[in-house]
């Protein structure tokens, strides 16, 4: 996930040896760098599923300075996406100029372009141009012709990841969160989903702020961290950006979520109009209240994503972070507007507590 500069500190220690050979040979076909071997390190907070770090050269000016970005890919995170489709996927997306250029590969990493943009905060989300921005630029990743089989990933992946989190969960784990019940769930969801009218398309699939950048000048955006990227239900994606808005990840508490910040109708017409004009087609009312619904409904499959992503994560990612809470309020939020969006009952399991926490909203 994307990450945001913290306060300055060398930390060189973190940045193995194999990487730092590589940021040296970088520095070094830089003319005006002082010392290629005098690496400044910064942390970037924000990040949860891999280390990433700021690097920083002195130049013989001294007004400005040379700057790469290293990513430390996290333990155990391999559960989650092939790394190798992943870089293949970095690779097309450098080369499209979509994102940042690949410097350097290493044996638990990569080196990056340092993209000279601001990362997009929370609140960016709900600035009514911006978020306009957003969603032209989303409708443009979504079109991209990506080389491979156009294959829909989602049930696949949720399936997958279930396995996964019943593999790591002791037993009253698994029974607070109701595993059990998922695998019936998940086939419900693609059932009720799933139909000719669905556009599919290159998704991002973790379309949260952290993740697109802004030049002030231009007012450009770029879309970054390809790790979920694949073909699935593009309604999908925009679902999965919308329950984003719930999230700020840089306050003392970056794993609790509200709610009440999920995007109302109005703003949500207002993205969705936005991301079908810019292909040149005027939509209409229709077809806008169409896609509103399917994006609704999708939210359920991103709750169920990254509530398993969650549980996963609590068990093999060592970053300082509430998996566990995030996990509960995500499955939360399934739950409760699951009849609302699919109208039917069901059998709703006990909430194991759920509707004390501050993620209370049903939204």
């Amino acid at each position: 996930m994307g990450a945001v500069n913290t306060a300055k500190s060398n930390r060189e220690d973190r940045i193995p040896g194999e990487a730092k050979r590589i940021l040296q040979s970088i520095a070094s076909q830089w003319s005006d760098v002082i010392d290629p071997s005098a690496l400044q390190v910064i942390p970037l907070k924000g990040a949860m599923t891999n280390e990433v770090y700021q690097i920083k050269w002195q130049t013989k000016t001294g007004e400005t300075s040379r700057k790469v970005l290293v990513r430390i890919y996290g333990e155990g995170v391999d559960v989650f996406f092939d790394r190798k489709d992943e870089i293949r996927t970095f690779e097309f997306m450098s080369k499209n100029g979509q994102g940042p250029r690949l410097l350097g590969r290493f044996s638990n990493g990569r080196i990056e372009e340092f993209i000279h943009a601001r990362t997009l905060s929370a609140s960016d989300l709900r600035v009514p141009d911006i978020s306009t921005l957003i969603a032209i630029k989303l409708k443009e990743f979504h079109d991209l012709d990506m080389p491979g089989p156009k294959k829909i990933l989602l049930w696949d992946r949720v399936r997958n990841w279930l396995a996964a989190a019943k593999h790591l969960s002791p037993p009253e784990e698994a029974k607070t969160f109701h595993l059990g019940v998922l695998e019936d769930e998940i086939t419900e969801l693609e059932k009720r989903l799933s139909g000719d009218h669905q556009h599919v398309g290159f998704c991002h699939n973790d379309l949260q702020y952290g993740n697109i950048m802004m030049d002030e000048k231009t007012r450009s955006i770029t879309i970054i961290d390809y790790e979920y990227a694949s073909y699935n239900p593009v309604a999908y994606d925009i679902a999965n950006h919308f329950c984003e808005m719930a999230a700020d990840y840089h306050t003392d508490t970056p794993h609790i979520l509200d709610f009440s910040k999920y995007p109302d109708i109005e703003e949500r017409k207002k993205f969705l109009q936005a991301y079908l004009i810019s292909s040149g087609h005027q939509p209409s009312d229709l077809e806008v209240k169409e896609l509103d619904q399917d994006v609704e409904k999708y939210t359920l499959a991103s709750h169920l994503h990254w509530g398993l992503w969650g549980i996963i994560s609590e068990h093999v990612n060592v970053i300082d972070f509430d998996y566990t809470e995030y996990a509960r309020q995500r499955f939360e939020q399934y739950w409760l507007r699951k009849t609302e969006l699919l109208g039917s009952a069901g059998p709703v399991p006990d909430t194991y507590g759920m509707f004390d926490s501050k993620s209370k909203t049903a939204r």
